[in-house]
């Protein structure tokens, strides 16, 4: 018979999702929701969600990070921050989600959230990687 319940646990879809942001605040926060929600319904194993191209971050912004957080834990995924500038990654630590969830750089040279142009070919296929990009614009 098979578990049902609070217990049971849905076995991940993907390994990897990454999302870049560039705008994370309160008036953008529906639509990035919104994003979420589709995302987390695919039920990655982790979610990386890269900052480098945000400028800024307020506490809706950071809630619904923790949000994110509590929903792929239940399913034992995990959130991880990727490239906040030192202003951001200064309010991270502030609200302490660093001490939460992971926070880290990358020494890449060029930056995480443009798109690739096809020339950095490898002779090693790549890993199962779910890619994408969504503008999230709060309506003026």
């Amino acid at each position: 018979m098979p578990v049902t319940g609070p217990l049971a646990t849905t076995p991940c879809t993907l390994p990897l999702v990454e999302v870049c942001i560039t705008e994370f605040d309160l008036a953008c926060l529906p639509a990035t929701g919104a994003v979420f929600d589709r995302l987390l319904a695919l039920r990655p194993a982790q979610v990386v969600v890269d900052l480098s191209g945000c400028r800024h971050i307020d506490a809706a912004a950071i809630g619904l990070l923790l949000d994110v957080h509590r929903r792929l834990a239940r399913s034992d995924g995990v959130l991880t921050v990727r490239n906040p500038n030192p202003r951001i990654r200064r309010i991270l630590h502030t609200a302490r989600l660093d001490q939460i969830l992971p926070v880290v750089d990358t020494a890449s040279s060029s930056p995480s959230c443009t798109p690739t142009t096809g020339q950095e070919l490898t002779s090693t296929p790549p890993a199962l990687v779910a890619h994408g990009r969504a503008s999230v614009r709060a309506p003026h």
